[in-house]
């Protein structure tokens, strides 16, 4: 398996902010209260599927409709003028009626609880377990409507990477990670298993496992543990611009 040292020096040169573009992090970094930026993660990571220029052409659109403060404007817009902002919205799968479910999710998390780091606290600090309040927090999400599509079962054995991406953009704090959390320890947190980091994990050695779902994110999770206790997926940013930014292929990897 590959070393600390090794994985330190990838993301000491690729942990840049420079890098961050085309993804759709780049969305959070334009706002500078904490409470826009966790509600701009989850959209941005929700819709984290498909071609990555058409990931930022619809997650800029749906942000110039919620403009400079998309709290004030989630809290105070009602599902009917909602339905008439966003009529005809359609990206790949996801519908303006998912799109629709997924804001008011939003609201009435925003004001049930005050925020979304303190509804995810709240699941958080019942049991003391990431994935009890992952799996418990998405299905809260899920009570407010259909958004299959946006928000995936957390009762399957989804690796749910896009809620750990949002989850990995507010909890940890870099020169990538915006950190607008503060109560959750990065050391709980579970890679955003995609196929770029499902590659990389086993030519790594950090897994053997062929399926790329919660099971094998845990396992490449606790490998990365096992190096760096108290911030295990700090290298996930890094490790995936190999195959994600035209400038870096996979192949590189090899070679470190």
């Amino acid at each position: 398996m590959i070393t600390r040292e090794c994985l330190d020096n990838i993301y000491h040169k690729y942990n840049k902010f420079e890098l961050i573009s085309p993804d759709p992090l780049q969305f959070v970094h334009n706002y500078k209260s904490d409470a826009d930026k966790e509600i701009v993660a989850l959209i941005a990571a929700s819709f984290a599927y498909g071609n990555v220029k058409q990931i930022i052409k619809t997650v800029d659109k749906i942000l110039s409709i919620l403009g400079p403060s998309p709290k004030d404007f989630i809290l105070k817009t009602s599902r009917e003028d909602l339905q008439k902002l966003f009529k005809g919205f359609k990206y790949r799968f996801t519908t303006e009626e998912e799109l629709i479910n997924l804001l008011l999710a939003v609201r009435a998390a925003l004001k049930a609880y005050g925020s979304l780091e303190k509804m995810f606290l709240s699941f958080y600090k019942e049991k003391g377990d990431f994935l009890f309040a992952e799996r418990a927090f998405a299905a809260k999400l899920r009570s407010c409507g259909k958004m299959d599509t946006l928000i995936p079962n957390p009762a399957k054995n989804s690796a749910l990477k896009r809620l750990n991406l949002c989850l990995r953009w507010c909890v940890r704090k870099d020169e990538v990670d915006p950190g607008c959390w503060r109560e959750i320890p990065a050391s709980a947190l579970i890679v955003p298993l995609d196929v770029h980091m499902h590659r990389v994990g086993k030519m790594l050695g950090l897994t053997k496992r062929n399926q790329a779902d919660m099971k094998t994110a845990l396992e490449i999770s606790a490998s990365f543990a096992k190096l760096c206790p108290e911030d295990p997926i700090k290298y996930d940013f890094s490790l995936t611009r190999f195959g994600i930014r035209d400038d870096m292929s996979e192949k590189d990897l090899e070679n470190i």
